[in-house]
């Protein structure tokens, strides 16, 4: 039996962002595909009857479609941990790569049933290879779209430090390029090399050896009179190098995400028309109306924003608001990874927080992430619930609208019609 029917008494619809009662899904775990949607006429007694064998029944449940978290690390774990560059320099390949395994089954059990997965941060593309283990699967975890290796100029996003020129003994997470000659070369590099997406650094912290952080023996904690902002962000790729990459990505129909944070950079991106924008913390209206002039989505990381920048955090949140009030595309993404992995609903809790209602929240998570994802450039369908689109599909224990601890309690995960948790419980994955 290929094909079964989930049975539900409330379904979130991101497409009309309101609750359908009654509505059973037939799913075919030979495809992976939703085979169909309808409605009951009725919920009475008479629906035990009509339960067919290998059915599920989750009425009593919130139900809706597998979350999409639109930014994370697969390869990092909490910055509470360990920093990037330490997690780079100490820990071996084998235990990176069992680190992002465990990673994906913990959002996988979350209900997160799609990453966009951007930068492997040192692991070179080992992030296209567990991505292809999972399809195959040999492992547990989301649907993984992925950047490999992230694009930035030299020096600007390396590891560094005083006793090595260009940080050469840490593992590279750039693919370090000049010139819009050496932007085309790259990309086509990240496109052979297995990528999904392109993602450019537009700015970043350059200056770090002017005013080096704590040494990591005890002796001098660091320089004794740092300058007022000792590392800002500066820009690192020119308006005709992001021009450039952004029109060799639509060569190979892929999408290209932006990371900016800085007003300048983000401007410059927008401009060279890419796919999305992450961070964006310095953004003004004038911003944001040239984002939805080019149709450019919003990822804003609340989650990581709450930690590394905790002393202008309220300011983030409003400037969050205010482009969901002007009609910006928001797509969900906490840069998880620098937090837990499992932990992702941080991001969702925060921007409901920031006062987006509750159903244009989860619509951003799961319509919102495809569309991050590239749309129809993905090669798949999935975040909402219709025929012939991927069956992710999850299950509240209650109502994210009345209580707001609901999307830490997920019990149910289905992914391409395979059900990886049922009652709140790993089901058939050890």
């Amino acid at each position: 039996m290929t094909q079964f029917t989930l049975h539900t008494s409330k379904l979130f619809d991101p497409k009309i962002k309101k609750v359908r009662k009654n509505v059973s899904i037939t799913v075919d775990s030979s495809t992976g595909l939703i085979v169909n949607v309808f409605e009951r006429e009725c919920d009475s007694s008479t629906f035990e009857v009509g339960l067919k064998p290998g059915d599920i029944d989750l009425r009593g449940k919130y139900v809706l479609p597998g979350l999409v978290d639109a930014h994370t690390h697969v390869f990092l774990h909490s910055y509470d941990e360990a920093g990037a560059l330490q997690q780079k320099r100490d820990e071996s390949i084998v235990e990176r790569v069992v680190r992002g395994i465990n990673h994906c089954r913990l959002a996988l059990l979350a209900g997160y049933t799609t990453y966009r997965d951007l930068g492997s941060e040192g692991m070179q593309e080992f992030d296209a290879n567990l991505r292809d283990s999972i399809a195959r699967g040999l492992a547990a975890g989301p649907r993984l779209f992925v950047a490999t290796k992230i694009i930035a100029s030299t020096g600007s996003f390396e590891c560094r430090t005083e006793n090595t020129s260009g940080g050469h003994c840490l593992p590279s997470s750039a693919d370090a390029v000049d010139g819009p000659e050496a932007c085309r070369q790259a990309v086509r590099r990240r496109i052979a090399a297995g990528a999904d997406i392109i993602k450019f650094f537009a700015d970043y912290r350059r200056r770090i050896m002017r005013s080096p952080p704590a040494q990591q023996h005890p002796y001098i904690p660091s320089v004794l009179h740092p300058p007022q902002e000792p590392n800002p962000d500066y820009m690192v790729f020119s308006q005709e190098e992001m021009d450039m990459i952004v029109s060799e990505a639509a060569l190979a129909r892929c999408p290209v995400v932006a990371h900016c944070c800085t007003l300048e950079g983000s401007l410059a991106a927008i401009k060279a028309g890419v796919t999305s924008i992450e961070h964006g913390y310095f953004a003004t209206d004038e911003m944001f109306q040239r984002m939805i002039e080019k149709n450019v989505i919003f990822v804003p990381t609340l989650a990581v924003a709450e930690k590394l920048h905790a002393k202008r955090f309220d300011q983030i949140l409003a400037q969050v608001k205010r482009a969901h009030e002007l009609g910006v595309r928001i797509a969900c993404g906490g840069d998880t990874g620098t937090y837990p992995h499992g932990d992702n609903c941080r991001e969702l809790e925060l921007m409901i927080q920031a006062g987006i209602p509750v159903a244009d929240v989860l619509e951003s998570c799961t319509v919102g992430g495809w569309e991050a994802c590239g749309g129809d450039l993905c090669g798949r369908r999935f975040g909402w619930l219709e025929e012939g689109i991927q069956a992710d599909i999850i299950a509240l224990e209650k109502d994210p609208e009345v209580y707001s601890n609901a999307l830490r309690e997920v019990n149910f995960v289905m992914k391409d019609a395979r059900v990886w948790k049922m009652d709140g419980k790993p089901f058939g994955m050890y």
